[in-house]
């Protein structure tokens, strides 16, 4: 039993097939007695159980990041340079970041005075801010009213609408989004007349299409350049995976 002891965490944490155990091959009388002698061992040293979690999870995450740099570039085109996403910072940057955001989104919100100081300090970003309407039908609507602005009015008015529902606290009515409109400025019955077009319905269409196909399932998602950031990124966080992808190049 004392060797049993002695071996068991290396039977467990490497899985060797030519060293495995025939479990098959044990009587149900010593089935029983090898099952409570794992029992005992994990809980007189529960810290075998935690490093054995801790190197599945780092293979998991390992995992996660070779799909994602795959499925990033597989879609490079369409996350960088479709023909109809805003294009903020610099478009000729060195370095390519894509969000995907909803307006309706906690995290969104929070994440979005982080994302302009980024681009505000940093000259060489190109910013690409994909719509992603995923929570409720106040988010669709707001979604609608900025692409829509794009459209009729360019990649200033909707900069200045997208900022604007970023600071929103309240909820998304038709009322709402007419007063933002008037009181930017804008020729609010044009965009609105655009908001249900073939048009809009067509990007927010294939923004959802790329977001599966890049398996995000949330806002919001970054992607910097082949490496997919899942859920709010702190400002210094940013800057140190601009600064890696700059030294990697």
């Amino acid at each position: 039993m004392m060797l049993l002891r002695l071996t068991l965490p290396i039977l467990m944490l490497t899985a060797q097939p030519t060293f495995g155990l025939e479990l098959d091959a044990m009587t149900d009388e010593e089935r029983a007695i090898f099952g409570e002698e794992v029992r005992s061992y994990l809980l007189e040293n529960p810290e075998v159980l935690q490093e054995a979690i801790g190197i599945l999870r780092q293979r998991e995450q390992n995992a996660q990041t070779v799909a994602d740099r795959a499925m990033a570039g597989a879609n490079e085109d369409a996350l960088f340079y479709d023909d109809h996403s805003f294009v903020g910072g610099n478009p000729d940057g060195d370095v390519r970041i894509v969000e995907f955001l909803d307006y309706r989104c906690g995290f969104c919100k929070r994440a979005h005075p982080e994302v302009v100081a980024l681009i505000e300090a940093d000259r060489n970003i190109r910013y690409v801010i994909k719509e992603l309407p995923i929570l409720g039908e106040q988010s669709v609507l707001a979604s609608r009213f900025a692409i829509a602005t794009q459209l009729v009015a360019g990649d200033d008015a909707y900069k200045d609408v997208h900022d604007t529902l970023m600071e929103f606290q309240g909820d998304v009515t038709a009322q709402t989004l007419n007063r933002l409109g008037d009181t930017l400025g804008l020729d609010t019955a044009a965009i609105t007349a655009a908001m249900d077009s073939d048009d809009v319905s067509d990007i927010i269409r294939e923004n959802r299409a790329l977001a599966q196909r890049l398996q995000i399932s949330g806002t919001p998602t970054f992607v910097f350049e082949d490496q997919m950031v899942r859920g709010y990124v702190e400002l210094a966080q940013m800057e140190q995976l601009v600064e890696e992808l700059r030294t990697a190049n």
